[in-house]
């Protein structure tokens, strides 16, 4: 499935290019994500996603595959599977840069997204509108901790990460998606414990 979407940063477009490639910098700042090691162009970690009481977490990898400075264009597939064996997801993500102004970029993300398993069963709509929520949160850490000039503390250990909470991102459309699923879990419970009886 397609998502896309864009999003401004307040930095000319070199300087935006700079900073969005960095990986390492800008990988705290991608919700539920962890960077946990990084050989030559590949970054490997962890996402977590969490859907009411149930935390699932996709192990993977993403590379970047094409860099086109002068286009400011950039290309990186991704791939994870849940630790579970409940799924997996992949995606080749397309970011463009276009200046518009001096010191000012938007940059454009194509996302081609195939995911399967439980979290397939959301569908594009829910999905779309998790992807926009999440983007503006990575855009809001990355102007209050990247683009804002924190310096990172060297001597603390990073905190753990959080998941993403699929129920708080999206609210009421995965709420009535998984209302089906949680009366048939509650009919399911019910006859066990007659059945126990």
């Amino acid at each position: 499935m397609k998502i896309e979407d864009t999003f401004r940063v307040d930095l000319p477009v070199e300087e935006a290019w700079r900073v969005l490639l960095d990986i390492e910098r800008i990988a705290p700042c991608m919700p539920g994500a962890e960077l946990q090691e990084v050989e030559g162009d590949e970054y490997r970690g962890v996402v977590k996603v969490k859907v009411g009481p149930i935390t699932a977490q996709y192990k993977g990898a993403a590379r970047l595959v094409e860099a086109d400075a002068d286009a400011h264009r950039a290309v990186i597939e991704a791939s994870g599977r849940d630790t579970r064996g409940q799924g997996n997801a992949s995606a080749t993500v397309t970011m463009s840069l276009t200046s518009i102004s001096s010191d000012s970029t938007e940059v454009s993300v194509d996302n081609d997204v195939t995911v399967t398993g439980k979290v397939a069963q959301f569908g594009r709509g829910v999905m779309a509108d998790v992807s926009t929520k999440l983007l503006a949160q990575f855009v809001e850490c990355l102007e209050a901790k990247v683009l804002g000039g924190a310096a990172p503390a060297t001597n603390e250990p990073p905190p753990p990460v959080e998941p993403v909470d699929l129920l708080r991102t999206a609210g009421a459309p995965v709420l009535k998606r998984l209302v089906p699923a949680i009366l048939l879990l509650a009919a399911v419970i019910v006859v066990v414990i007659l059945l126990v009886r």
